[in-house]
């Protein structure tokens, strides 16, 4: 004769169910990882990486530079090229646009100021056989400064070119092949017109590696 399953019965056959569907659903997020994480190709040394990143930044309220000007984005494209022992060499050229800290009143006041920074940086790296590479960054380098006036001329400070000096830490998170996400934090003491200036700075952007 056919067995009744009572309450009880039901009520430990769901409990199995939702265990094996536990373990199921496990399983296939570690494979979805596995083969996630057999897509990726990490760098090694000798190679050369290629980071395009938006940013944003902003001068403390000191030096003559910051004591007018506030905060603004901008564009960094860097090189970076892997060594041995977990270093990296590399190259940055960054354009800020930082806005006036006060309205213009004359057509001869500054509405902005555009900041290329040109330089070299040396960078050492962490973990650098996992997904997630973190780094220390320290640089130097030329800073080219013009204003745009409310008026739409551009000028130049009588001074000439300043030059800076940098400091950063960030991460690399590799997601697809040698493309990683390239998160970054910058400090900058700019030194212009005879004056320190102190630029604080996060960036974010795509890294991708040659291979060859």
């Amino acid at each position: 004769m056919p067995r009744r399953i009572g309450r009880a019965g039901s009520g430990r056959a769901l409990r199995v169910l939702g265990r094996v569907l536990l373990v199921v659903l496990g399983v296939t997020v570690e494979i979805a990882r596995a083969e996630a994480a057999s897509m990726l190709v990490l760098p090694r040394p000798g190679q050369l990486g290629l980071t395009v990143q938006g940013q944003y930044g902003s001068l403390l309220d000191s030096g003559n530079l910051g004591s007018e000007f506030g905060s603004g984005g901008g564009l960094a494209v860097r090189l970076r090229y892997r060594m041995r022992y977990e270093r990296a060499i590399g190259l940055s050229f960054e354009n800020q646009t930082l806005d006036a800290r006060s309205a213009p009143t004359s057509a001869t006041d500054s509405t902005q100021m555009s900041m290329l920074l040109s330089g070299a940086d040396f960078y050492q790296l962490f973990n650098t056989s996992g997904r997630t590479q973190e780094m220390l960054s320290v640089g130097a380098g030329i800073a080219q400064i013009h204003y745009t006036l409310r008026d739409g001329e551009t000028e130049y400070p009588l001074e000439g070119d300043g030059v800076y000096v940098s400091a950063g830490v960030g991460i690399e998170r590799f997601f697809y092949r040698s493309f990683a996400f390239d998160l970054s934090g910058r400090y900058y003491a700019v030194f212009e017109g005879g004056k320190t200036n102190h630029d604080l700075q996060a960036a974010a952007g795509i890294i991708f590696y040659a291979s060859y």
